[in-house]
């Protein structure tokens, strides 16, 4: 994996350079010589953040309504705790 360091000149400038480093790896954009962002691919982000699907997401998708949700029945119902 290749990290490539720009400034924040460099980036605002070519932008479509960062982006094509970042399939190689993180690109780490500088504000006055400090590490202030750093540009990912969304499949590098996805790994990284262990490739959870918010609820809200996966309700937002075309075609989520065709979708048969089953969901078991409970059978352990909540009962009285002795006390004595």
């Amino acid at each position: 994996m290749a990290i490539t360091t720009v400034s924040s000149r460099q980036f605002n400038q070519d932008t479509s350079m960062a982006k094509k480093a970042a399939r190689a790896g993180p690109v780490f954009i500088t504000d006055r010589g400090r590490p202030a962002h750093v540009l990912l691919t969304f499949d590098a982000y996805k790994k990284i953040c262990g490739g959870q699907t918010m609820i809200a997401d996966l309700l937002a998708m075309p075609g989520a309504a065709d979708i048969e949700l089953e969901i078991p029945q409970q059978r352990d119902f909540a009962q009285a705790a002795d006390l004595s």
